[in-house]
């Protein structure tokens, strides 16, 4: 499966447009991150695109999170790291792969990120740095959802956290026009 083929069938099964901006920019990340750990950012990038393709279906039913997206995808020519990765993105499977690590800790990164922009005066991504989103990132109440724990997992990578969420600021402000930031 191409990046091409993986958008469509995103925008086929996901109607709530920021999930997909959400996705957008995990796969971003991936991407970013793959390159900076010399991986193959084509493949780190569709783990980002489709870890959440099922969320739609399983909102309600968090332990299905992660398996109705291996069904789906079952006969579409994923590879296992993809798989693994998206299964192992809500806990369903130990990580043990840097994809596994990065995809996991980047799904809430995200959503920090996007509060983070939301929060200043212009609404831009670009606006904002590491020390905002840091100063943020120390705010327990802002973006409760935003698992604090699951970012700060990346240090099992070798990247810090100020490392990893530079990454992430760079690979979220170069399609900030796709998540309408």
């Amino acid at each position: 499966m191409n990046r091409n083929d993986a958008l469509i069938l995103v925008k086929e099964r996901v109607e709530n447009k920021n999930l997909v901006k959400h996705m957008l920019a995990c796969e971003a990340c991936m991407r970013e991150m793959a390159e900076y750990f010399k991986k193959d950012a084509d493949s780190w990038g569709l783990a980002g695109l489709l870890h959440d393709l099922d969320y739609p279906e399983t909102e309600k039913e968090p332990a299905k999170h992660g398996y109705v997206t291996l069904e789906i995808l079952k006969e579409k020519g994923i590879e296992k790291e993809i798989l693994d990765a998206i299964l192992a993105h809500p806990g369903h499977k130990e990580r043990e792969t840097l994809i596994e690590k990065a995809l996991y800790a980047i799904d809430p990164l995200t959503g920090l990120i996007v509060a983070s922009a939301l929060m200043h005066p212009e609404k831009k991504i670009a606006k904002i740095d590491l020390e905002f989103v840091s100063r943020r990132y120390k705010e327990r109440r802002f973006a409760a959802g935003a698992n604090r724990e699951q970012i700060a997992s990346i240090e099992e990578t070798g990247l810090s956290l100020d490392q990893f969420i530079t990454l992430c600021l760079k690979a979220m402000t170069g399609i900030a026009g796709d998540i309408g930031l």
